[in-house]
């Protein structure tokens, strides 16, 4: 029996039929856009300027080839500089201080020259230097299928865009789960590419930093039959059509998933179950030393965004809310004894998960141990929680792709740093 085609191909083959427009799409997704409860997935957004963004696409490629985003509405993160827009970062202190851009950023060029119509700059968590999707100058993000939930973070508008269907696709960064987290919390399909491909596309410039050794760029989305598609039209990246099923599968088990769920155990073992059954031999591993990750990844992060910022601030960090605030002190504290001691112990722990990857195709765990975050709950616990399920995989600058499963308990699929291809193409045809 041949697979019902994704809401995305569907859409893209009536777009290339000539049975819809570029205009009809766009003009759609604009009814259907800040559908949540706080009516902030976007920060920004222009009906106009978006539906003028639709009659552009359809007359420059009118007699052209159309390229793999035509016509679709993709959300952009409000991180990522648009011509004629503030990028706020998600902070009051930028949307007072920032002019609107006098040029689009690469990623939001890369998207245009590809087709893509842009419905706006989403919510995230300020700087995007969080993980449940809280934001005190914006409004916290929940989700538009239902209040009680936050998105998570930090990519949380891209979440609830795609949720809500103002966009098919989103733009996130992560750098310790900010697509990985929120993807899976809103049951939703993620990948987070390599930390060396945005690099090597040079598609940063124009887009505000967080902590530039972890920093890369990807995309929410729905179905991952469609992240091929989605990496050749962001990064030109080709993606074999065909990968074997016989793989051999790392599963972390042991003390590692100690907090997890009842629900998010019981997805990775459907999930276990399932690539089996498919073909891969699934081996199960205890990453007993990975709990270190945090020690290493935390001050890092803050050295380097601190530095990011305080230009800016004047190294007024109290501009930003607090826990930000504090976290940014910290890293302007950090000696550069003590950073060239944190970058030493990086690059043995990224060895270590390399030394995987000779015995593993793949690697599988959950996103995180939590599958729902409670609206107006105390979270101050929750980003420690999570990260110490994604950052292990950030500190080893690995593509992953985020497998989506109901009730929010999404999963890890994990390749090695550069085997972005294989990653997507196994992840569409088998999972």
């Amino acid at each position: 029996m041949t697979p019902e085609p994704t809401i995305l191909s569907s859409l893209r083959e009536k777009l290339l039929k000539g049975e819809t427009t570029p205009l009809q799409v766009a003009a759609q997704a604009l009814e259907d856009s800040n559908q949540n409860a706080g009516q902030n997935v976007y920060l920004a957004r222009d009906r106009e300027w978006t539906l003028g963004e639709a009659e552009r696409v359809r007359q420059t490629f009118s007699q052209m080839e159309k390229p793999p985003l035509f016509g679709l509405p993709v959300s952009l993160k409000d991180c990522f500089d648009l011509q004629g827009f503030k990028t706020t970062a998600g902070t009051r202190f930028y949307a007072e201080n920032n002019r609107p851009a006098a040029s689009d950023s690469a990623v939001a060029a890369r998207l245009r020259e590809q087709g893509a119509v842009i419905t706006g700059k989403t919510h995230l968590h300020p700087l995007a230097y969080g993980i449940t999707g809280e934001n005190r100058d914006f409004g916290d993000c929940v989700q538009p299928r239902d209040p009680s939930l936050l998105t998570g973070g930090s990519t949380s508008g891209g979440a609830a865009s795609v949720q809500e269907g103002s966009a098919l696709l989103a733009i996130g960064t992560d750098t310790g789960g900010s697509i990985r987290v929120p993807a899976a919390l809103c049951g939703l399909a993620g990948y987070r590419a390599s930390i060396a491909l945005a690099r090597e596309r040079k598609l940063w410039s124009g887009g505000v930093h967080l902590s530039p050794t972890f920093d890369t760029l990807g995309w929410i989305f729905r179905d991952l039959r469609d992240g091929p598609m989605l990496a050749e039209g962001l990064f030109g990246l080709p993606v074999p059509e065909k990968v074997s099923s016989r793989v051999k599968l790392g599963a972390v088990s042991g003390s590692f998933l100690r907090d997890g769920e009842a629900n998010v155990l019981m997805a990775l073992e459907q999930c276990k179950q399932r690539l089996a059954q498919n073909g891969a031999e699934v081996v199960e591993f205890r990453p007993d030393d990975w709990d270190e990750g945090m020690s290493i990844y935390a001050p890092i992060q803050a050295s380097e965004a601190a530095a990011i910022h305080a230009p800016h601030t004047g190294g007024d960090f109290s501009v930003f809310p607090p826990p930000l605030s504090d976290r940014l002190a910290w890293g302007a504290s950090l000696s550069s004894d003590e950073m060239q001691g944190l970058r030493a112990r990086h690059s043995a722990f990224r060895q270590r998960v390399d030394k995987l990857f000779e015995l593993y195709d793949f690697l599988l765990l959950p996103c995180s141990p939590l599958s729902r975050l409670k609206a107006g709950a105390d979270h101050t616990e929750t980003r420690t929680r999570i990260l110490r399920y994604t950052v292990p995989l950030s500190l080893a600058g690995t593509p992953v792709v985020t497998l989506p499963f109901a009730g929010g308990a999404g999963m890890q699929l994990v390749a090695p740093r550069g085997a972005d291809g294989k990653l997507l193409a196994y992840a569409a045809a088998y999972c």
